[in-house]
């Protein structure tokens, strides 16, 4: 019997990279994201490419009803979930705190930290029923540095990696592992988002030096959800070679 893995976000970047890696492992799939035509590509790209079982889900993170309606549709053998990857999240803007949007703190608190709040509280219990699963949540370098003008971003970071860690002690009775997976600079849509559609500005936050890619994190996602029932990797943090921390790089 195949697996089970859910991923938010999954219509680009690093969500889109581990479900075609799941996939590929012999998983079936639940896809979720707010971008219905792109989902429902990726749904039939997997189907095709690796006869997987795909159940794609439209809906916004942000919105509780939107997360209860869709996890409570799951019929008996897609709530066997074994994996939920909280990757959905964000960074818009890049202002000092005395600048900052009041619209673009409230999309990344309401994203990155109540968005993984609700799903989790709503998948966890699928999980406790059956002794078993993996919650892997994607958090940041910004989770463990602060860097200028980050001030909101890198406080949602900051709370992934708390709720990482209060999630471990929480779900330890039940059996379910937690990790948190910490990248440093990876090139996909996230600058891009951050500043808003300038592709400029954004293409230019990787020049000098090679950034990660989705592959490159889907890959470690991959990797934690695939060791032996006793082992659990807590906290894992990578970094391109060339980014030591979020201000000591090596760019050419």
């Amino acid at each position: 019997m195949k697996k089970i893995a859910m991923i938010t976000g999954a219509t680009s970047g690093i969500g889109e990279a581990s479900a075609h890696i799941f996939a590929k492992n012999n998983y079936n799939l639940i896809i979720t994201g707010r971008r219905e035509d792109r989902l429902l590509k990726l749904a039939e790209e997997l189907e095709s490419s690796y006869n997987a079982s795909v159940l794609p889900l439209t809906f916004d993170v942000r919105n509780l009803e939107e997360v209860k309606a869709a996890v409570e549709s799951l019929n008996d053998e897609w709530q066997q979930i074994d994996v939920l990857l909280n990757n959905a999240g964000l960074s818009v803007g890049l202002d000092p705190i005395q600048e900052g949007n009041f619209d673009d703190w409230e999309t990344m608190i309401d994203t990155n930290v109540k968005g993984l709040l609700y799903v989790t509280r709503l998948v966890s219990p699928l999980m406790i029923k059956r002794q078993q699963g993996h919650i892997i949540n994607l958090g940041s370098i910004a989770g463990k540095e602060t860097y200028a003008n980050g001030n909101v971003y890198c406080a949602t970071k900051h709370a992934v990696d708390s709720l990482n860690k209060a999630m471990r002690i929480d779900l330890l009775p039940y059996n379910i592992k937690v990790t948190a997976i910490n990248p440093g600079a990876v090139e996909t849509e996230f600058s891009i988002v951050r500043f808003k559609g300038d592709e400029v500005r954004a293409k230019n936050v990787y020049n000098g030096f090679e950034p990660l890619s989705a592959t490159d994190i889907a890959d470690a996602i991959y990797y934690v959800a695939s060791l032996p029932a006793h082992v659990n990797i807590n906290d894992l943090t990578i970094m391109p070679t060339a980014q030591a921390s979020t201000v000591y790089w090596n760019k050419k």
